[in-house]
């Protein structure tokens, strides 16, 4: 653990160190060597926090050379708009085809048992069975959002949305789904924060542990009753979330 945790360490310094202008674009960042010195840690531990900034693409390995820093990624555009609700199809790739972007999406699913937080947001009870499923979004091949749904399974069981990206409505909003089983979704709510990415959000965003995310948690009703519930998370540095609102 404290090698892991001082690998870590040094990749947030390097990466404090890039942002902050110390080492400018294209410039050649200390060697492993280097890095084994100045950190006084193992070879072992300088090849993996190169590994860590070549995989969130702030350097790029060229073999004898080193290491260069890279432009900072062309932040992706997801809009959080009205009008995102009655277009059709789906939101995420009306946002990328808009940017000149080709979207992409896997999606898994499975039932599971709703914990104490999901209970609450979808006004069951812990325990209740619930419909989960795990989206990882790109732009042209890039991992830009990860996604974990869940819909209460007694509302959807049995009908021909049960399972979210199966079927003739797969691949479509949760508005135009649910209202395939006369479900009328009136509004959503939505709250933002930041926090370190999990492990399993940093392998499926190709970002490092603990890297900066941000969270966007949203649960959609119809009138008083929650419907579904996710938390989008997306990378900090390559993301950015558009809010669109009608003034009337």
């Amino acid at each position: 653990m404290e090698s892991k945790a001082r690998y870590l360490q040094i990749a947030d310094d390097l990466r404090r160190r890039i942002k902050g202008g110390e080492f400018p674009v294209g410039a050649r960042i200390p060697s492993r060597a280097e890095l084994s010195k100045h950190y006084e840690v193992a070879p072992p531990v300088a090849t993996r926090v190169l590994q860590i900034l070549v995989a969130e693409s702030l350097v790029e390995s060229r073999p004898g050379a080193g290491a260069f820093v890279l432009p900072p990624p062309e932040r992706v555009q997801l809009s959080r708009a009205w009008y995102r609700e009655v277009r059709g199809g789906s939101p995420f790739a009306g946002d990328m085809e808009a940017q000149g972007k080709v979207p992409g999406w896997r999606a898994h699913s499975r039932t599971d048992v709703a914990s104490a937080d999901v209970a609450q947001r979808l006004a069951i009870a812990e325990g209740d069975p619930v419909m989960r499923t795990v989206y990882v979004y790109t732009a042209d091949g890039l991992p830009v959002q990860r996604a974990v749904s869940y819909e209460p399974y007694e509302l959807t069981r049995g009908t021909a949305i049960a399972l979210p990206e199966d079927g003739p409505h797969a691949g479509r909003g949760v508005r135009d789904r649910m209202a395939v089983i006369g479900v009328e979704v009136t509004h959503r709510r939505e709250g933002l924060h930041s926090r370190g990415a999990t492990v399993e959000e940093a392998r499926d965003l190709g970002v490092s542990p603990g890297a900066i995310v941000t969270v966007l948690r949203r649960t959609y009703f119809a009138e008083a009753r929650p419907v579904e519930t996710s938390d989008l998370v997306a990378p900090g540095d390559r993301v950015e979330f558009v809010y669109v609102l009608d003034v009337t």
